[in-house]
């Protein structure tokens, strides 16, 4: 995927979708979303900075585990991190309300 050659969200989803096409993939995204999620409200009610190293910790850690040994691809995220991020929240939604 090339930097810059995707101009709208609506051209990006589809390509998002094929470089999660496992269902371990998107199992470990909602996993390190959620977490993230967790980590980083402690982190704002608590005022700790390592909480808040741990959220983006887990986030992306759990995500660049599965593509890296689950789909073998590299992360949208390298080339798009703002439709990437935006797209983690919505494959999340979807996965965990079943219509994905």
């Amino acid at each position: 995927m090339k930097n810059n050659s995707i101009k709208t969200f609506d051209e990006f989803w589809p390509i998002y979708l094929q470089l999660h096409s496992k269902r371990t993939t998107k199992l470990f995204h909602v996993v390190g979303l959620i977490l993230g999620l967790i980590l980083l409200s402690l982190s704002i009610l608590t005022q700790s900075w390592s909480l808040f190293g741990g959220a983006f910790l887990a986030g992306y850690g759990f995500a660049w585990f599965s593509h890296f040994l689950i789909e073998k691809n590299r992360p949208a995220a390298w080339n798009y991190p703002w439709w990437s991020f935006i797209s983690d929240f919505r494959m999340a939604f979807l996965f965990l309300t079943g219509k994905l």
